[in-house]
């Protein structure tokens, strides 16, 4: 790789570390090709990008926008590959599922995550990264909690004048008898 095309792929990654609010650090060295375009597919589908970098230009292009932090430093060892996301928690699933579809493969192994300035370090994190609500999720439930109060009250005030009526219309014959 010559040093203009080191400087372009600098660039390129610049560019999308700056406009991605989540990446994912990972390993999938060691799978076979057929295992590495399931994966790409995989991650097509789900509207996650992947792409592999050497871990010295993505470290610059890291520093160039600020978010290297000691731990993603740490984390650019070994062959890399950097899945983009709009979603925090989908490339933790689309890995997971990779996983869980491949009988029991290992890979690809998640090095680190950025998700809104928040840095997940190792393995033992991409359970929790699953569970990760996507905002839209979080938006229906917060509707749905701010519903379920009026819902309540209107149920009681509806409910609350049957009473009423069905107490006036005994009232009513009691005096009329």
């Amino acid at each position: 790789m010559t040093r203009e095309e080191k400087g372009q792929e600098i660039a390129a990654l610049t560019e999308k570390l700056a406009n991605a609010t989540t990446f994912y650090i990972t390993d999938a060295s060691g799978l076979t090709v057929e295992q590495v375009n399931n994966l790409r597919r995989a991650c097509f589908k789900q509207g996650v990008e992947m792409q592999v970098s050497k871990n010295t230009l993505l470290r610059k292009a890291l520093e160039a926008n600020g978010k290297i932090t000691p731990e993603l430093d740490k984390a650019l060892n070994g062959p890399t590959a950097v899945l983009f996301s709009e979603t925090g928690s989908i490339p933790a699933r689309v890995i997971s599922d990779f996983r869980k579809a491949s009988k029991g493969l290992e890979k690809p192994v998640l090095k680190a995550a950025w998700i809104d300035a928040a840095v997940y370090v190792g393995e033992p994190e991409l359970e929790g990264l699953t569970k990760l609500k996507t905002k839209h999720e979080l938006i229906g439930e917060l509707i749905g909690l701010l519903q379920s109060p009026a819902k309540n009250v209107i149920s009681a005030l509806q409910s609350g004048g049957n009473k009423l009526a069905g107490i006036l219309k005994t009232l009513e014959t009691r005096n009329a008898a």
